[in-house]
C-alpha cells in the first residue's frame, strides 16, 4: 500500500497542498499518478495565474487518459515547475519531491480546512473503491 505523508492536505480529486506559511506546494497523489499511468505531458498555468479552490488549474495527459488538475487551495501561482515539460514522468517517479506541479501564494489559508489530512485520504480511496 502506498503512503500518503502526514504534513500535506488532500482532495476528493488526488491533489496534495503541503502548506508552507502562506504559500502550498500543489501536486498529484501516488494513487493519482498510479491510475494514470505514465504521465506524457503536463499543461501548467503560468505564474501570475489566478486559481480557485476545486477549479481546474491544468491538465495531466497519460499513456491512458488526459485528466484536469484541480487547485487544492485559491490564489495566484508564484511557482511552476518548468522541469515537467522536459520531464514529466516526474509526476510518476516521485509525485511528493521533485513531481510537484505549482506553489500558490494562498488567497485564503481557511480553505485549507475543507481538505483531507493523511488518514482521511486513505479511508476516503478505500470509500471509493481506491484500493
Amino acid at each position: 500500500m502506498a503512503t500518503y505523508p502526514a504534513e500535506l492536505r488532500y482532495t476528493r480529486e488526488h491533489e496534495w497542498a503541503k502548506i508552507e506559511g502562506k504559500r502550498a506546494r500543489v501536486g498529484i497523489t501516488h494513487y493519482a499518478q498510479d491510475q494514470l499511468g505514465d504521465v506524457v505531458f503536463v499543461e501548467l498555468p503560468k505564474v501570475g495565474a489566478r486559481v480557485t479552490q476545486m477549479q481546474a488549474f491544468g491538465v495531466v495527459e497519460s499513456v491512458k487518459a488526459v485528466s484536469d488538475l484541480f487547485a487544492p487551495l485559491s490564489g495566484v501561482v508564484i511557482e511552476v515547475n518548468e522541469e515537467l515539460t522536459k520531464q514529466p514522468e516526474r509526476v510518476n517517479r516521485d509525485p511528493y519531491g521533485t513531481g510537484w506541479l505549482v506553489v500558490v501564494e494562498l488567497a485564503n489559508p481557511a480553505e485549507a480546512e475543507k481538505l483531507m489530512g493523511a488518514s482521511q485520504y486513505e479511508e476516503f480511496l478505500k470509500t471509493a473503491g481506491g484500493h
